[in-house]
């Protein structure tokens, strides 16, 4: 299995490791050839430097064969204009875009796009940690 993994930060390093380490075929791209060292010197897998949008890169990085898409890079609209490209333009079928803002991921996973929101995540996580505390009964000195 092809994995193309755009945005190499904290997250699509992770993805990519984590991928790799199951046996796929993984290409990450990120426009800082710095980004490789989050991959650590044992990557085997592939590295293109570019930027995501960049239709020549994608086709480098293999974009035209690849399983799955996965887009992470640290902006919302350049995820989600990626994520159409790859999904529309290159016809891949499961194309996972992250999304900060709550709002915008409803939008465009109403539209078929799949897409994860941290933010929402968090904002679920930490609610249903408040809900689940022991609060101690204040008493009232009187």
């Amino acid at each position: 299995m092809k994995l193309i993994v755009i945005g190499c930060g904290r997250v699509g390093s992770t993805i990519a490791k984590r991928f790799a380490s199951e046996g796929w075929d993984v290409t990450a791209v990120d426009e800082n050839e710095s980004a490789l060292s989050r991959l650590g010197e044992n990557w085997t897998g592939g590295f293109v430097r570019g930027h995501g949008m960049d239709n020549a890169v994608l086709r480098e990085a293999g974009i035209e064969d690849a399983d799955a898409v996965v887009v992470s890079t640290d902006g919302d609209n350049t995820n989600l204009v990626i994520g159409q490209v790859a999904q529309k333009r290159f016809d891949n079928r499961c194309v996972v875009v992250r999304v900060l803002d709550p709002a915008r991921a409803a939008f465009y996973e109403g539209r078929g796009l799949r897409t994860v929101s941290p933010t929402s995540m968090a904002i679920d996580l930490l609610t249903e940690a408040v809900r689940t505390c022991v609060v101690p009964q204040k008493v009232e000195v009187g």
